[in-house]
């Protein structure tokens, strides 16, 4: 069955099983860029079901998450006379989506967007709400614009080709928007359900599909409190990939560990009710993810510090947390922050 959302920021989120055709995002072959990576070639072609539809296709992967495959796609579409009413038509996970999100942004100053969002995390997370980017200087997502796709498609059939690592990954956002739900139902629902079935799980889409939708409609792009929310496990998770080397750990392993991080930095300073943190630890590490203080791929304090001072959330200079609190989440400064409490949150 297909399910249809529209939101204000401009967004129109489409859940459905079958993969869609060009027919269905733009009347004409003529007008698109279909970016894709080896791994979702094979759907994107489907997609296009045209022969002479330009087609970009990229290595799988972080590594490709840098301005050469951007200079790619634009290249492609300067190639392919893409005009600024043209679309690009990204099909993939996080890493096409952020990539081909961020080049039609700048492309003849912003044109068209599509996405199709073939993973979990696709779906959860980085096809909703206009956060594009790529890495440079060995830091997570530092260049990057506001830029919602007109159209996301989630074909749920793709789901079931993922790998375990890719599963978790989506996984991983799942449970950080169950924390974010202000009911504070879809956390314990996703403590019921470890493992859901198909149907299941596109219950749980859909419901992570409002609750971030509702949260962007708030603070569009992010110059409030609300959007910021959405950085759950972020400060402590960009830090770790960063450290560990873009790639080494996937995104949703990394935002996981820097969830267990904020609960116990919440529970240390007195935010985040006992209760509630060993809930959400523990559906963590039942779905087996490294919750320890020290992260097998780094164990070095200081690296992680270090990485810390670039992030993307400061504000006026200082370093900014998000934990869980008796619903939902707080923004803390670090300001507020005893730093013998946040050093012993990140180690034994």
């Amino acid at each position: 069955m297909k399910k249809k959302f529209t939101f204000s920021f401009g967004s129109t989120v489409i859940i459905q099983p079958g993969i869609p055709v060009i027919a269905d995002i733009i009347d004409s072959p003529n007008r698109v860029l279909v970016v894709c990576d080896t791994n979702t070639e094979y759907i994107a072609r489907n997609i296009i079901g045209f022969q002479r539809t330009p087609i970009c296709v990229l290595a799988p992967g972080e590594n490709s998450k840098k301005w050469d495959s951007v200079e790619t796609i634009l290249s492609a579409a300067h190639k392919a006379g893409l005009d600024r009413d043209g679309f690009f038509i990204a099909v993939g996970g996080g890493v096409i989506g952020d990539l081909t999100s961020f080049a039609a942004s700048i492309y003849k100053r912003g044109a068209g967007l599509c996405i199709v969002a073939t993973t979990l995390l696709g779906m959860i997370d980085a096809s909703i709400g206009g956060k594009t980017g790529f890495d440079l200087f060995n830091l997570k997502n530092i260049v990057g614009t506001f830029y919602p796709a007109s159209i996301v498609f989630m074909p749920t059939q793709t789901l079931s080709t993922l790998s375990e690592r890719e599963w978790k990954s989506g996984m991983a956002e799942l449970i950080k928007i169950a924390v974010l739900d202000e009911d504070d139902n879809f956390l314990s629902d996703l403590e019921q359900e470890q493992n859901p079935d198909h149907e299941s799980l596109i219950e749980f889409i859909e419901r992570a599909v409002q609750i971030k939708g509702k949260i962007i409609e708030y603070d569009p792009d992010e110059t409030g409190f609300k959007r910021i929310l959405l950085n759950l496990g972020h400060t402590f998770g960009h830090a770790l990939e960063s450290t560990a080397g873009l790639g080494k750990v996937s995104h949703g392993e990394a935002i996981a560990w820097g969830l267990a991080r904020a609960c116990v930095l919440g529970q240390r300073i007195g935010i985040t009710p006992p209760d509630r943190a060993e809930k959400i630890l523990a559906i963590l590490q039942k779905s087996g993810y490294e919750t320890g203080a020290r992260h097998p791929l780094c164990s070095d304090m200081n690296s992680l510090l270090e990485a810390m001072q670039s992030d993307k959330k400061k504000k006026l200079n200082s370093l900014r947390f998000i934990v869980p609190a008796l619903k939902s989440a707080v923004v803390l400064s670090a300001e507020t922050i005893d730093p013998d409490i946040l050093h012993s949150v990140l180690d034994y």
